[in-house]
């Protein structure tokens, strides 16, 4: 059953290790799953939401008493990014707290990727076999008009197995463009969405479906609460029906939560990783009700070693030695093998997209619903109903 926590301090992490595919093809093995760090939150900086009606009058008036102003706002929830002077961020929040007027204010917490780092390489794509994609596609393929945001480190959007697919792009970070100089982004987007069909790389699980470039986290793999809360609410008013969040953190957060059900509000499916830490401890966004928990298992179906578990968690898909797309080096096209639930992920995101096409898509629940009842059983029982069978969900047996 998931819950909502306290507070208190977070990081969010990608999860994957990259094994990078030279032109030989030789694929280095992967090394151990990557761990969360230290928590984090950015400095000079909280999140703010006053009660609702609260004049701009009296919001000024607040901030003002505590020698902060606003950065900027989060949309649909109405809360606000606030300036407060560097190292007092805790001492701002407890006197915020005091304010009748103010319904929560948090620190603005830092996140990080969940990295553990007759197409070519189908034959190496162990996952889309196991989760029986090839007889999934031959029922739904999923309409071009159906977006997948990737909420991640960006998108390469000039590889060739992802160009074609790219439809929107957003950057909420510091950096100038939404382009993936980490490599974690471009790997998920290829997992849930690369061209497939086209005599060339690697298959997305989504087949036919857009993918909408979200640059939530820096190219350390590292971005704040507010950047992610800013980039879901983006993808659901600009039509994504599946949202993928191949990141997690430790600690809940008001404003994550509520960016959260504004999506699934609209319509969305929302998709994250449960993380890497071989722990029953929650993870956020995954942890969330309106969000499906994914797991992480290997080749033989059996819980990958690093890969959370606990009974928040939903279901499991494929996250050892994955391959997938990876940012080009000039101007050739590169892949490179990945472990983790960051991968997991992608393939419940891309089974998304095929059954919205289907009579199981009739809104967000319905597609829920079928994705998770229609799971190959496991026998370890701590990581979600079971591992997702495309094929299954969208009724091609």
């Amino acid at each position: 059953m998931k819950k909502t926590l306290l507070i208190s301090l977070v990081s969010v992490f990608v999860v994957g290790l990259v094994g990078l595919i030279g032109a030989a093809g030789a694929m280095p093995p992967t090394s151990n799953p990557s761990h969360q760090g230290q928590e984090k939150f950015i400095p000079g900086q909280i999140l703010v939401k006053f009660i609702p009606g609260t004049s701009e009058n009296v919001i000024a008036k607040v901030h003002q008493q505590h020698s902060a102003s606003i950065i900027d706002r989060i949309p649909g929830i109405d809360a606000q990014i606030v300036k407060v002077p560097a190292g007092q961020e805790l001492e701002a929040i407890a006197q915020y707290r005091k304010n009748p007027n103010v319904r929560y204010v948090e620190p603005d917490f830092v996140a990080q990727a969940l990295l553990t780092p007759n197409d070519t390489y189908f034959s190496d794509q162990w996952g889309m076999s196991k989760v029986e994609a090839p007889l999934a596609w031959d029922v739904a393929t999923a309409s071009a008009m159906t977006k997948i945001a990737i909420l991640d480190t960006g998108i390469d959007a000039n590889h060739g197995d992802i160009k074609p697919k790219v439809v929107n792009e957003k950057n909420f970070t510091t950096r100038f463009r939404a382009n993936d100089r980490n490599g974690h982004g471009t790997h998920v987007a290829g997992i849930a969405a690369a061209v497939t069909n086209n005599s060339k790389g690697v298959a997305g699980l989504g087949f036919n479906a857009a993918l909408m470039n979200v640059k939530v986290l820096g190219d350390n793999g590292k971005g704040s609460y507010s950047w992610v809360a800013n980039g879901i609410i983006w993808s659901a008013d600009n039509g994504a029906k599946v949202i993928n969040m191949s990141l997690g953190g430790s600690s809940a957060s008001q404003t994550l939560e509520e960016a959260i059900n504004y999506a699934w509000s609209k319509g969305v499916v929302l998709v994250a990783a449960a993380g890497n830490d071989n722990t029953s401890a929650p993870l956020y966004p995954a942890f969330y009700q309106n969000v499906i928990a994914a797991a992480a298992t290997d080749q033989n179906d059996v819980k990958a070693s690093f890969s959370n578990f606990g009974d928040w968690v939903d279901v499991a898909a494929p996250g050892v030695n994955i391959i997938s797309t990876y940012p080009r080096k000039g101007w050739k096209d590169r892949y490179a093998r990945m472990s983790g639930t960051s991968m997991s992920s992608p393939h419940v995101a891309g089974l998304a997209a095929l059954v919205w096409e289907t009579v199981y898509g009739a809104d967000n629940l319905s597609v829920r619903n079928r994705i998770e009842s229609t799971v190959d059983p496991l026998t370890d029982i701590s990581i979600g109903k079971g591992r997702i069978n495309a094929a299954r969900a969208v009724g091609a047996k």
